[in-house]
């Protein structure tokens, strides 16, 4: 070990140490904690890069832990893409040291302060040509044969961490059975393996895994074009995908084609996101989330916890539990560790009133836990009581009219609270929590004190606070119509977030940057906490935006879709009305359709756009436990991120249609151009005025101007209503004379005739002539075929009168 000392000194002084910015190393050469490798497009960097220790709560220098990684060289923020010793940080205030043996065999990573080697290439083939150690463009570190670059001998992309990048493969070797396996980091500051893995199978699907063993999420089979459960890759334009499936390997591989800066990472929450770099933001976004919903990853609140996805945080303590952080706090990175109880159960199977046994509080509205266990011979809830009472292992039960007893021992996993938008099997059972008698007692004492207290308090200032009440009252009877108290009801915005109005004051810069405006008042960009990008929405204080405010908030306060806009929160303070969403950076459909000035939408993304609001509509009218009509679908209405997927907004006349029912009365109009004829006749409207509105927005998309536009004829004379006009093409087979003309032809005539056709059934007069929506995305997805659609007759009717 004297002589590595002695070589690496001798190294330094030789000058051998590499400081100036370079995309190689050479045998001999070393790399401290002042140098880097940068890629030759400046794209990557490789050097040492070091965090704080968890342990340490004074932020000390000694705390430091030190990595050899790879990382964005052109973001602001560390973003690193590639670790080497993520198992065994360096300790210390100064970074460890490169090396590259002098016969160019291996890297290694050494801790000057015990003289040992914590990491190494461990590259056992020897060759007499000199390797050369590259930093590629691609973010890729090789040790290449003489420079030649496609003569690797070892290569990081082959010893992933949790970043697939675009050009490297995930996959297996099909004859040695080895896996390229990417596993997460167990938080932002800890580089170590965490719990969650995925890897590409057998089956030709990516799987996600808790604890390399458990299976929580698939993407379904590879079915030529993307994986079945990811539609979200068909992004035009964007992507390119190579998939090889022979007798010696099963690999899948992603290539950007726009140029952007994007990374996979399988994050610290168990969920694969997909990140774009917004450079106007300085922020990474989200293209997309696998799987969408946070509580569906396996383990992801830790034990005895809640997972609520409407919520933030989304975990929380059941009953009789708190969290097992010293400070009680959910860290955002690192939710696992759950929560542990406040008193330890009696065990002694007595469940009287008393301090003597335990007892059971049921919770309902949940998803039951992971891996519970039948009882038998449990006839009764009684019977199932008894049975878990019996065993101090068994921490809860649950017993159905159709299920029967099941119990559980030990941690209690993967409890999800119900919400608006899903249902299970298990909905109607509820979950009875076995719970020290202290939890009860406990609750009983104190409530008995703090009746006693208030008691006594009231007595000595009973008429001093009736006067002051009664005063109070009649000033405010009349501002009673407009404070906050449905809205702050968990069953009207449950999980968002209550912003106070000088916070939002503060986002927005005083509201100084508007983005958008119409009759119900105006949009406003922000930044919430000095990084992520929002748009907020300021209604007048009339009664027509108080109604509208309570209609966003009862619709799309409830739900999460890739499709639908988030909410993130609101504002009710006195005559203030706010709703807070995650910010669009390419705004409006319309801003690209219609305005001149605007880059032209290729066919791809106009495709894309088509089929993704169509799944938004889909999940409202089909998937929501109370059906959701939008009643105002227009261009105007559909938002774009900043990878062109768009997501429907503007929730203010939406209605709810319980299950029971399959129409509803609303005095409310939509927008002329969009109505449905029911709707303007005054009857009760269904889901179908949504159809109808689509497929209007359909035409629009595909000639790029707007539904009310006219137009001549072939005689030239006669102006003709648009929608008629393209019908009438349709039926005669020439769809390409009013395809946008700034596409220049650049379209796939397959692709156009079938957005045709569902636009004309879309808008057809009698409502159940209109496919639903899920049939309209089963069309666009090819999985379906469509007749020739009939002309409009009554559309035909009123332009010819």
């Amino acid at each position: 070990m004297s002589f590595v000392l002695i070589l690496i000194a001798l190294n330094a002084w030789c000058g051998l140490s590499v400081q100036a910015s370079t995309d190689t190393l050479s045998p001999g050469q070393t790399l401290t904690g002042d140098g880097k490798l940068v890629s030759s497009n400046g794209k990557f960097a490789l050097g040492f890069f070091h965090s704080k220790s968890t342990s340490d709560n004074n932020h000390n220098d000694t705390s430091r832990l030190w990595y050899l990684g790879i990382w964005f060289n052109q973001i602001p923020k560390l973003t690193t893409v590639w670790v080497a010793n993520r198992d065994s940080p360096v300790h210390g205030p100064t970074s460890p040291l490169l090396t590259f043996a002098a016969d160019g065999a291996n890297l290694a990573v050494v801790n000057l302060a015990t003289n040992s080697t914590v990491w190494s290439t461990q590259i056992t083939t020897q060759t007499n040509t000199t390797t050369i150690l590259v930093l590629l463009g691609i973010g890729n570190l090789i040790l290449s044969h003489g420079g030649n670059t496609s003569n690797i001998v070892w290569q990081s992309f082959d010893h992933p961490t949790d970043t697939l990048l675009p050009g490297a493969t995930i996959g297996l070797n099909k004859v040695t059975n080895e896996t390229l396996r990417f596993v997460s980091r167990r938080n932002s500051v800890d580089q170590s393996p965490g719990m969650y893995s995925m890897e590409l199978g057998r089956d030709g699907a990516v799987t996600m895994y808790y604890n390399s063993t458990l299976p929580y999420w698939s993407s379904g089979a590879w079915n030529g074009r993307y994986f079945g459960n990811v539609p979200e890759m068909t992004a035009p334009d964007r992507f390119a995908y190579t998939f090889v499936d022979d007798d010696r390997e099963m690999s899948f591989a992603y290539h950007l084609l726009d140029g952007s800066t994007m990374y996979c990472l399988l994050d610290v929450s168990g969920q694969r996101k997909l990140l774009a770099w917004h450079d106007a933001n300085k922020v990474w976004m989200p293209v997309f989330t696998n799987p969408s919903a946070h509580c569906t990853v396996h383990a992801t609140c830790g034990s005895f916890s809640v997972c609520n996805d409407n919520t933030r945080p989304s975990c929380g303590c059941m009953k009789g539990f708190a969290n097992a952080d010293l400070d009680g706090n959910w860290d955002p990175d690192e939710r696992t560790g759950g929560c542990t109880r406040n008193f330890p159960l009696d065990c002694s199977g007595n469940s009287n009133v008393g301090l003597g046994g335990d007892k059971f509080y049921g919770m309902s509205g949940v998803r039951m836990p992971f891996d519970p266990k039948r009882v038998e011979h449990a006839a009764s809830r009684r019977e199932c009581e008894e049975a878990c009472l019996g065993e101090c292992s068994c921490t809860a039960y649950s017993f159905g009219s159709n299920g029967g007893c099941s119990v559980w021992h030990g941690e209690l996993l993967d409890v999800i609270m119900l919400g608006n938008d899903g249902g299970s099997t298990n909905s109607g059972e509820i979950l009875y929590i076995h719970l020290a008698a202290e939890e009860f007692q406990s609750r009983r004492n104190h409530g008995r004190a703090m009746v006693g207290g208030f008691v006594a308090a009231c007595f000595a200032t009973l008429c001093v606070l009736l006067i002051i009440i009664v005063i109070v009252l009649k000033v405010r009877r009349k501002r009673r119509k407009l404070q906050c108290n449905t809205v702050n009801d968990n069953r009207v915005c449950s999980g968002l977030i209550p912003f106070k109005y000088r916070e939002l004051q503060r986002a927005t810069r005083n509201f100084s940057e508007k983005i958008g405006a119409g009759g119900f008042g105006a949009v406003f960009k922000g930044l919430l906490n000095e990084s992520t990008p929002i748009a907020v929405k300021r209604l007048y204080g009339s009664c027509r935006e108080e109604k509208q405010f309570r209609a966003e908030l009862s619709s799309i306060g409830i739900i999460h879709h890739t499709n639908i806009v988030k909410m993130i929160g609101f504002c009710c303070e006195d005559n203030k009305r706010l709703l807070v969403y995650e910010y669009m950076p390419n705004l409006s459909l319309d801003a690209h359709l219609f305005q001149k000035s605007a880059p032209t939408l290729n066919w791809n993304t106009r495709y894309q756009i088509a089929l993704g609001v169509a799944r938004g509509l889909a999940y409202l009218h089909e998937s929501c436990r109370d059906y959701i009509m939008h009643c105002d679908i227009k261009p105007q209405n559909i938002l774009l991120d900043g990878s062109f997927v768009p997501k429907i907004a503007d929730f203010g006349m939406a209605k709810l249609l319980k299950r029971d029912c399959s129409r509803v009365m609303t005095t409310t109009r939509g927008t002329i151009g969009y109505l449905a004829p029911e709707w303007i006749s005054g009857v009760a409207i269904t889901p179908k005025i949504d159809v109808y509105s689509y497929g209007m927005v359909l035409l629009e998309i595909i000639s790029g101007r707007m539904n009310s536009h006219n137009d001549y004829n072939s005689d030239g004379d006669d102006v003709v209503y648009f929608p008629v006009h393209v019908a009438r093409k349709l039926l005669k087979g020439d769809v390409m004379s009013f395809v946008d003309h700034k596409l220049h032809g650049n379209v796939i005539l397959e692709e156009v005739v079938r957005v045709c056709k569902v636009a004309c059934w879309c808008i057809q007069d009698k409502e159940f002539d209109r496919p639903t929506m899920g049939k309209v995305v089963q069309i666009l997805e090819g999985v379906v075929e469509l007749d020739m659609p009939p002309m409009p007759r009554l559309l035909e009717a009123i332009v010819a009168s």
